[in-house]
């Protein structure tokens, strides 16, 4: 039985040889998931897998997480340690190995764009559902440029022009997932309190709010907002984000952006966790439509 298609393989890996269209994320954390698979039915630590490599046990789980790419001497070693010396098979890893290691289209702004924020990017391209609560700004990908531009130059505040141009360039860039054929459904809460902190000032505000009125009719776009009266047992308190893949073997994950980084979790108790807060945010916040009605009713009378 090969050891890429044995029974009860969480994530087969043979079945992705013949798909073009999944993107260098899926691929990692496929392969990435594989390896966990194979060192953890040989009784493996993390810490011997590491030293196979030259390389330590945090290393290991990046590489298990799908965080990182993988060079091809690693993944050769890394086999030959699990057992898998079927050339057929290595073939196969290594394979799917280069192409998981190709660039996505964001590599373009790798000059601007952080480690930690590159995987989520590409986690969101091959997203079949994202469900998003913001506290502080507008989910980025529902900004428009000018309102992106201003709470860009808050989190850059010494940055040259060109820095900001740059983020604010990726950010619209991310936005055309929602328009393409096979768009991600897009999920969206907002506390009110973002619909509220005028950033860039009356005009950028308006316009912002017009156009989130403009994208939550696209039939890939549910957006509510969640209004002071939102209990404190409902509110999550910080940003977080959901993503559920087209894969059915990829789990789900968490992603919760911090100020100079993220975590990232997919252990099922955390997305369990995560996903009652989300569930709650939405039967406590205002449906779509009359999410919309706020908005109309806060453009007449604050902007």
């Amino acid at each position: 039985m090969s050891a890429l298609t044995g029974p009860g393989d969480a994530l087969p890996v043979r079945r992705y040889l013949d798909r073009p269209e999944a993107g260098p994320t899926v691929l990692r954390i496929v392969v990435g998931a594989q390896l966990r698979r194979l060192r953890r039915e040989r009784g493996i630590t993390p810490e011997a897998a590491g030293r196979a490599i030259r390389a330590s046990h945090a290393k290991i789980s990046r590489l298990e997480r799908g965080q990182v790419g993988f060079k091809t001497r690693d993944l050769e070693d890394l086999l030959t340690l699990y057992g898998v010396h079927d050339p057929g098979e290595r073939s196969d890893y290594l394979t799917l190995g280069r192409r998981a290691n190709r660039p996505g289209w964001w590599h373009e702004y790798s000059d601007v764009l952080e480690d930690w924020f590159e995987l989520h990017i590409g986690l969101e391209e091959s997203a079949q559902l994202i469900r998003t609560y913001e506290v502080q700004f507008l989910p980025g990908l529902l900004q428009t440029e000018a309102y992106a531009r201003a709470v860009t130059r808050i989190g850059y505040p010494d940055a040259p022009r060109r820095k900001i141009d740059r983020l604010v360039e990726l950010r619209l860039a991310r936005q055309k997932l929602l328009t393409r054929p096979d768009a991600p459904k897009l999920w969206a809460v907002v506390d009110e309190a973002v619909l509220r902190r005028p950033f860039g000032g009356p005009e950028v505000m308006r316009a912002q709010l017009e156009h989130l009125l403009a994208v939550s009719e696209l039939p890939s776009v549910s957006l509510q907002v969640a209004p002071f009266s939102v209990g404190a047992n409902a509110a999550a308190g910080t940003p977080v984000t959901l993503l559920r893949f087209r894969e059915p073997d990829l789990p789900d994950k968490v992603y919760l952006e911090q100020l100079t980084g993220a975590v990232y979790l997919d252990k099922r108790e955390d997305v369990d966790q995560y996903g009652l807060i989300m569930e709650r945010l939405c039967a406590e916040a205002e449906p779509p439509e009359e999410s919309r009605e706020f908005l109309g009713e806060l453009l007449d009378r604050e902007y």
